[in-house]
């Protein structure tokens, strides 16, 4: 998978249909703008080439930390806002008048609105995967990092892992999808807010009780990475179809009431049932062997 390492993340496969994407930009893994682009681009393109991949593992590659978030010192924060906010304090100064400041503003947050949208779409792209994306998470995770495991399927943390929604200490409300995701994927509103509005640092025992984890692995980064590719193996030796299914059908009851989500999975259903996985799956439990199963998609390459 050498073809898809690129200049900040590596991928390779630790195991048959598993990939492993580990995230490695010095000294913290802070996000440029550079960085969330390839980063999307990177499952886009995993997703689009039809690669016969079943499960992916997020982690980070960096000893001591996940994500320290945004990197407030590059381009991830475009240059445009801070022209624009110069631009129309000149035009203020100057007196030239509020409707030309106003016409001003509305161009400026129509650009705002693109960057945020864009960024979104980055950050989002593992929610679009047809496949599970399992974040194996370690050290320190704050702002934009709880963004990007938001959008995982299962996020696994060693014991000592450290998070904070930050957004809130520089001025600023997350954007990028924490407060999009974490009230669809937790279930304590009430903690939720609170580190939401206080930015304060919660542990990895917190983060299990609000439900952003499934599991506190003992040790450290080396622990939870090991813990998510066996969780992720076993996943790809299941039937493709029906995992892909039921991430879709699981997202869709998310987002969607009961009575619509039904509908959804007796569409979905009504053409999935006619997968060769299911004989494949009966014919290997009466011989006792692993099932072995086509690729969901035809690679393009």
């Amino acid at each position: 998978m050498a073809g898809f390492s690129s200049k900040w993340i590596s991928v390779s496969e630790p195991s048959p249909h598993v990939l492993h994407v580990e995230l490695s930009r010095k000294p913290v893994n802070a996000f440029s703008a550079e960085f969330w682009t390839e980063y999307g681009a990177l499952f886009d393109r995993i997703t689009r080439e039809g690669r016969d991949v079943r499960a992916l593992v997020l982690s980070s590659a960096l000893p001591k930390l996940f994500s320290a978030g945004i990197d407030s010192a590059s381009a991830a924060l475009p240059a445009f806002l801070m022209a624009t906010a110069a631009y129309l304090d000149c035009c203020l100064v100057a007196d030239l008048g509020a409707r030309d400041a106003r016409a001003d503003a509305a161009r400026a947050s129509l650009a705002i609105h693109q960057h945020i949208t864009e960024f979104q779409h980055a950050i989002g792209a593992p929610a679009r995967c047809p496949f599970p994306v399992i974040a194996a998470v370690h050290g320190l995770v704050v702002g934009l990092g709880i963004d990007i495991i938001s959008a995982c399927d299962i996020r696994l943390a060693a014991e000592g892992t450290q998070f904070t929604i930050k957004e809130v200490d520089v001025g600023l409300a997350a954007d990028i999808g924490t407060l999009a995701y974490l009230p669809k994927i937790t279930g304590n509103d009430s903690l939720l807010r609170e580190l939401a509005y206080t930015a304060r640092m919660f542990t990895a025992a917190e983060a299990a009780r609000l439900g952003l984890l499934s599991t506190v692995v003992p040790g450290a980064r080396e622990e939870v990475v090991a813990a998510a590719l066996r969780l992720a193996a076993t996943i790809a030796a299941k039937s493709p179809v029906a995992v892909s299914g039921t991430k879709r059908i699981l997202t869709h009851a998310r987002d969607h009431s009961v009575p619509e989500n039904l509908e959804y999975t007796a569409a979905w259903n009504a053409a999935a049932l006619h997968t060769d996985d299911i004989p494949e799956s009966l014919r290997a439990a009466r011989e006792r062997r692993a099932p072995v199963f086509s690729p969901l998609q035809k690679s393009k390459l």
